[in-house]
């Protein structure tokens, strides 16, 4: 179990296909603070450097969602990978 497997599952429950949470409520969900690289849109491109392992994006990409840090610094955009169909 990763700290983001929350995460993972939290997604893998949303309806809809776009969602933007805080990282205020991202922490809640995982019950932890986020790291202070969460702050760099790197950090949560889900499609930036796929060989390099890093937790938060595949649990992003096990529940079908790709990850973007939103402009305002403190939140992140999740949007379900095209193709993707969870009921």
């Amino acid at each position: 179990m990763n700290d983001y497997d929350a995460l993972r599952d939290y997604l893998l429950r949303q309806k809809q296909e776009e969602l933007v949470l805080s990282f205020e409520q991202i922490e809640e969900i995982i019950g932890a603070a986020l790291p202070r690289a969460a702050q760099r849109a790197s950090w949560w491109d889900s499609l930036r450097s796929p060989d390099i392992q890093m937790p938060q994006r595949e649990a992003c990409l096990a529940a079908g969602f790709v990850a973007t840090r939103m402009p305002d610094g403190q939140s992140v955009r999740f949007r379900k990978k095209k193709g993707e169909r969870r009921r």
